[in-house]
């Protein structure tokens, strides 16, 4: 039963995923239908981010005694109205405000499923569980954002897109009302004890740095398809093609970050950031279509797809007495460093043109890296202050 729970809550996550980055694949073609600059177009991934991390950690409070069954249903409805309305073609000013509603409850939904999916497990298979939830990130990466950019393709329509968008959220409610049992939540939390964790400094240390974590993240993959269409010289298919391949390996990467995050959360998070800024330099050199541009391609999703979930789990680790309300912030503040990597990327290339994503992606993996680095200076201070409170 807890595995079923855990697949069902990957299901949702690959439902909402396809939604928020679904647009990746297809920005250059709404950039184009509606007279816009790319950087421009963009603002339909960051603003989605950046109301999923301001409403995020207040909503997943208020929703947090609801039955986790109903809630991931309703929210998941409402990703479902979305595809429906964003695949008519609206104005500009619609087709963003339709995207807006959903990311209010995106960090709901996520912890809800994180939270029916480690509830049911024991404490030592928490982190395989959450990992298989965290893993509907990489499958959507490897199965329904290529395929729905492909389609977009094939028909020579975003708006198939969307509707590829609204069939997989569909299924992800099916699996959701037919496939859970009701989930009502046990032991309610009272919200001055969530909130406790906002006092904690290491807790916030670790938040920060996962803002700027998915900063570096989404600098240059926001403009994904722009980038190797104009950079590298791709077609449409070619790129759906990459994006294919760019799953595939960030699957692998998240079943490797699995495994070693029950031996050492830091090092995995910090060896799968560094991997990740260090590709910056070669994506900048990378140069017209080739077996190289392939291959870095590849190493790029192994190591960004991770992210996810090594961050998710660093946070909460810092938080174990309100871990769902922990992961809410930690996606809320995740999607603020998509929503501000994908703005400032965008003012760069406003400015210097799309060459310069990569430089912005690695000012903000440096960034990140210095603030790991503070946050585990501060974790041995606060530790050997407890031991010596203890000694006496």
């Amino acid at each position: 039963m807890k595995n079923k729970i855990a697949y069902i809550g990957c299901i949702s996550l690959i439902g909402v995923i396809s939604t928020e980055f679904g647009v990746i694949g297809i920005l250059p073609q709404i950039a184009g239908y509606y007279h816009i600059t790319i950087d421009k177009a963009g603002v339909l991934l960051s603003a989605f981010a950046m109301v999923a991390a301001i409403a995020g950690p207040f909503l997943t409070i208020l929703t947090s005694g609801i039955n986790r069954k109903k809630l991931m249903a309703i929210s998941m409805t409402i990703f479902l109205i979305t595809g429906v309305v964003s695949s008519l073609s609206p104005p500009f000013w619609l087709l963003l405000l339709v995207r807006l509603l959903p990311a209010f409850l995106h960090p709901a939904l996520v912890s809800a499923a994180v939270g029916a999916a480690t509830v049911a497990a024991d404490k030592k298979d928490a982190h395989k569980m959450m990992a298989i939830v965290i893993g509907g990130v990489g499958i959507a990466t490897i199965t329904t954002v290529p395929f729905a950019t492909y389609i977009a393709s094939v028909f020579n329509s975003w708006q198939a897109s969307f509707m590829v968008q609204t069939v997989i959220s569909s299924i992800a409610i099916s699996a959701i009302w037919l496939g859970l049992p009701s989930m009502p939540v046990e032991e309610e939390k009272s919200y001055s004890t969530q909130l406790k964790i906002l006092t904690k400094p290491l807790f916030i240390a670790s938040a920060t740095f996962t803002f700027l974590m998915n900063g570096t993240m989404f600098t240059t993959y926001s403009y994904f398809a722009d980038y190797l269409g104009k950079i590298n010289g791709m077609d449409p298919k070619t790129i759906s093609a990459m994006l294919l391949l760019f799953g595939i390996t960030g699957v692998l990467g998240n079943f490797a970050a699995g495994k070693m995050l029950s031996k050492n959360i830091t090092i995995t998070t910090a060896s799968f950031l560094i991997g990740l800024t260090l590709i910056s330099i070669p994506i900048y050199y990378s140069g017209s279509m080739s077996p190289w541009v392939i291959v870095l391609i590849a190493i790029w999703g192994f190591f960004h797809t991770p992210c996810f979930l090594t961050g998710q789990a660093y946070m909460i680790e810092t938080a174990p007495e309100a871990p769902e309300f922990a992961n809410s912030i930690s996606i809320s503040f995740g999607n603020l460093g998509i929503s501000l990597g994908t703005a400032i990327s965008g003012l760069s290339i406003a400015g210097n043109g799309l060459h310069s994503a990569p430089w912005v992606m690695l000012s903000f993996g440096i960034l990140a890296l210095i603030t790991l680095s503070i946050k585990e200076i501060m974790e041995k201070k606060f530790r050997a202050k407890q031991k010596a409170v203890n000694q006496y």
